[in-house]
C-alpha cells in the first residue's frame, strides 16, 4: 500500500466537506441543504434540523420544515432565525414555511465572495493533508523504509494528486458560481 493511498481518505474528506459547505449557499433556488444542518436545541441537546423534521421544497422559492414532534416548532423556528440564512421562518399551523426573497445582483456577488472563501479553505485543507503525506514520505526515507528514488517518485505522485484535487475544487467552484449568478 502506497503512503499516498493511506491518506486518500483525508483528501476525499476535504472535497466532501467543501461540497457540503457550498451546498448551503443560496442560489436562486430553494434546496433542503440550506437548512438541514442548522442546529436546534431539542430534548436537552443540539441536533440538526434534518434529524428532527422532514424538509421539502414544494417549489423553487419555498422550503417547508415539518417537525416530527410538533412541540419542537418554536425551537426550530428560533434556530432558523438565529442561523441568519436570509430567509424569515413563518409558522403556518404545524409547519414552518420559508420563502426565499429574490436575489439581487449584490446578493449574488456576496455569495460568490463567500464561495471563493470556502474554495480557499478547501485548498488549505488539501495543502495540510499534502504536508502530512510529505512528512510521512520523508520519515519513511529516513527510517530506511523507502529509497531516495522512491521518495522523488512519491512526491511527484503526491503533487499530481494535489493538482487533480485543486482542479476538482476549481471545477466545483465554477459550477456553483454559474448556478449563483444565473438569474
Amino acid at each position: 500500500m502506497s503512503i499516498i493511498s493511506e491518506h486518500n481518505e483525508e483528501f476525499e474528506k476535504a472535497i466532501e466537506h467543501f461540497k457540503s459547505e457550498i451546498s448551503v449557499l443560496r442560489t436562486g433556488r430553494a434546496t433542503p441543504a440550506m437548512v438541514e444542518n442548522i442546529c436546534v436545541e431539542v430534548y436537552g441537546s443540539k441536533m440538526e434540523i434534518k434529524g428532527v423534521a422532514s424538509i421539502s421544497t414544494p417549489d423553487a422559492k419555498t422550503i417547508i420544515v415539518d417537525p416530527w414532534d410538533k412541540n419542537n416548532l418554536k425551537e426550530i423556528e428560533k434556530a432558523i432565525r438565529e442561523a441568519n440564512i436570509g430567509m424569515s421562518p413563518v409558522i403556518d399551523q404545524t409547519i414552518i414555511r420559508l420563502n426565499m426573497p429574490p436575489m439581487t445582483e449584490e446578493n449574488r456577488k456576496d455569495m460568490v465572495k463567500v464561495l471563493k472563501q470556502k474554495m480557499e479553505q478547501a485548498r488549505t485543507s488539501v495543502r495540510l493533508a499534502r504536508e502530512k503525506v510529505r512528512d510521512r514520505i520523508l520519515k519513511a526515507e529516513e527510517a530506511g523504509e523507502i529509497r531516495e528514488d522512491d521518495r522523488f517518485r512519491l512526491q511527484e505522485e503526491l503533487d499530481e494528486k494535489v493538482g487533480e484535487l485543486n482542479r476538482e475544487i476549481e471545477k466545483i467552484t465554477q459550477e456553483k458560481e454559474k448556478e449563483i449568478m444565473t438569474v
